[in-house]
């Protein structure tokens, strides 16, 4: 079933895994994999670590997002067809 707050603002982190990934289902699954550990490990820490605000450690998947696209995902481009229309008269 659907609630409200399922998604809990993960679209950036599942659109860089897109991009990290190159568009490809194998590359796509390992950033995913990457994305839900570092979820996993602010939960942790978390649990871990009382005294830390968990603002803070809530941080760290993003964290980890904007460095994995900042430092692999820069000169990473598209498929050629994205953002055209699909006819199929045209193949």
């Amino acid at each position: 079933t659907y609630s409200d707050g399922v998604v809990a603002g993960r679209g950036f982190i599942a659109l860089s895994a897109v991009i990290f990934g190159r568009w490809m289902p194998g590359g796509v699954l390992i950033a995913a994999l990457l994305f839900g550990f570092t979820d996993a490990l602010q939960l942790r820490m978390q649990v871990m670590s009382p005294n830390t605000p968990f603002q803070l450690l809530a941080m760290i998947p993003y964290l980890c997002t904007l460095f994995v696209l900042a430092f692999f995902g820069i000169k990473k481009a598209g498929p050629k067809a994205n953002g055209k229309p699909y006819f199929k008269e045209e193949r």
